[in-house]
């Protein structure tokens, strides 16, 4: 069913997107949504359940985030920060409680106190000045650090001359598999989570013949914790370009997909800026077999599914169907967007690419560890005396990181969660033990993952921290699932650790 569904879908293809139709449709009021189904429905000749099928899996399309006029955010790392109670107090003095929502994460895990409001996501000045909450009394907030102890920084370095930036593409133009070699050179492995060889990843899909290919850029960056990616949305979103044009080159792709998570519009904002830049550039480009070469862009906006950050449930959302985890084999590399070959990477590792090819594969693992090369962006949370995005070079004692670079923690840290909800916990006295890289993380039983990091304060419940993250992954497993799950194991977990009381078992349970 999946696959006729996706080839309906891609009659039309990424301009006239099935997935917008269906954002839009779910959004509107009953009568108009009626009329936008049945019209999807006959346009691209897919039955309506399954229109409403796709619109009814994400949150921001949800009935009960209609009616919502701010959001705050929910995530780790502001539960911990003890800043919630206060926000909420403070914004109930302008809204209902019926009009308050939350989303699980804005990215703003340095000041913990963010919440969204017309699609703009804002702090507070003070949180203890009395009286209501008026505009004046609110800020866009970029109170964090950004740093280094990278000798050749590769991620953070401002971009001065862009035609010059984007003119590295005509050196590698003769051939460019002269580029594929370089990134294999540079041992790049995949800043995602996984770590994959990227090198491996293109040759794949360049070896893969099709007359149609893409490049999809994850940038659904859900993981509570992690703003890295957003910081380079924002701050250096001409890195990933360049990074998606240069694999486009060297697989056969002339189009780009970038997947920006709603609960982040200032992202969507740059990137659309930096699009409009970079086709000023009007750039002179041919490909492998020496035709004119233009790569387009297509941006998409989620829609408020955490799943999507999984490459096989984001490829899905973008081809209007349910964004559900695929079966593997086949890879996206071979099979991925529309049945097309397809890479897809997140932010971070096309944000390497310029520097690699620039200063060469061989430059670039100089730095880092035997099998974990290079460096790698880190997110502090606003528990550190240093809050911020510090790029880091792979296999650095996290120590070093926390203690040294953060600054350390404002007051005691019992733990600190590491890559995201499905990472893992690790104790204060843990991290002397790790180094900043994969393999030190997986040996330990951790998971690096995108290096975001929340710290757990000594006098703050485990279990409620736990609980947390049980119903933050649950939620999705279980509503999302087909049928929904309404009772099993995972639920029973969720029951086991409301029983438990003392902080000192929540190690045993889990185990």
């Amino acid at each position: 069913m999946s696959k006729n569904l996706r080839g309906l879908s891609s009659r039309k293809g990424l301009t006239e997107s099935l997935f917008r139709g269906i954002t839009e449709a779910a959004s509107c009021n009953t009568g108009s949504r009626d009329q936008l189904v049945s019209g999807l429905s006959e346009k691209y000749l897919v039955g309506k359940s399954s229109v409403l099928s796709a619109g009814s899996f994400y949150d921001f399309l949800k009935s009960d985030h209609s009616g919502k006029k701010v959001f705050m955010c929910n995530g780790t790392a502001c539960m911990t920060s003890g800043k919630q109670k206060k926000l909420k107090k403070a914004l109930l003095c302008k809204f209902g409680g019926e009009e308050i929502g939350t989303v699980s994460c804005l990215g703003h895990c340095y000041s913990g106190n963010a919440f969204m409001i017309n699609h703009n996501i804002c702090c507070f000045d003070d949180l203890d000045t009395p009286g209501p909450l008026t505009i004046q009394s609110i800020k866009r907030e970029e109170g964090f650090f950004v740093g280094t102890n990278a000798e050749n920084p590769v991620l953070i370095p401002e971009i001065p001359d862009l035609a010059g930036y984007y003119g590295l593409l005509n050196e590698y133009s003769d051939d460019f598999r002269r580029a594929l070699s370089e990134i294999e050179l540079s041992g790049l492995r995949g800043r995602g989570g996984a770590g994959f060889p990227l090198h491996m990843k293109l040759r794949t899909s360049a070896n893969t013949l099709s007359e149609e290919k893409f490049v999809i850029c994850n940038a659904d960056e859900g993981d509570p914790g992690a703003y890295s990616d957003k910081w380079l949305l924002e701050k250096r979103p001409h890195s990933i370009l360049f990074g998606m044009i240069v694999t486009g080159l060297i697989i056969g792709a002339n189009k780009g997909v970038i997947y920006i998570r709603g609960e982040y519009p200032e992202s969507v904002k740059a990137i659309n800026a930096a699009i409009k830049e970079f086709e000023k550039q009007k750039l002179d480009l041919k490909d492998q077999s020496g035709k004119e070469f233009i790569f387009t862009f297509h941006l998409f906006e989620g829609a408020g599914a955490y799943i999507c950050g999984e490459e096989t449930s984001l490829i899905n959302s973008i081809e209007g169907l349910r964004p559900e985890v695929r079966s593997r084999p086949p890879f996206p590399a071979t099979y991925g967007l529309f049945g097309k070959p397809t890479i897809l990477c997140n932010v971070e590792t096309f944000a390497n690419l310029w520097y690699i090819l620039n200063a060469g594969g061989a430059k670039y693992s100089e730095a880092g560890t035997e099998k974990s090369k290079g460096t790698k962006l880190v997110s502090l949370d606003g528990t550190f005396h240093n809050p911020g995005i510090y790029e880091v070079k792979m296999g650095t004692p996290l120590s070093e990181v926390l203690y040294q670079m953060g600054g350390g923690t404002k007051y005691p840290v019992k733990a600190f969660q590491i890559g995201g909800p499905l990472g893992g916990i690790v104790p204060a006295a843990v991290t002397m033990e790790l180094n900043l890289d994969f393999e030190s993380f997986v040996n330990a039983g951790f998971l690096l993952g995108h290096a975001g990091i929340v710290s757990i304060p000594q006098d703050f419940s485990m279990m409620t921290f736990l609980i947390h993250l049980f119903e933050f992954v649950l939620y999705f497993q279980c509503c999302h699932s087909d049928p929904p799950m309404r009772r099993g194991k995972n639920l029973y977990w969720i029951e086991i650790l409301h029983f438990v009381q003392d902080d000192n078992y929540y190690l045993a349970v889990l185990d």
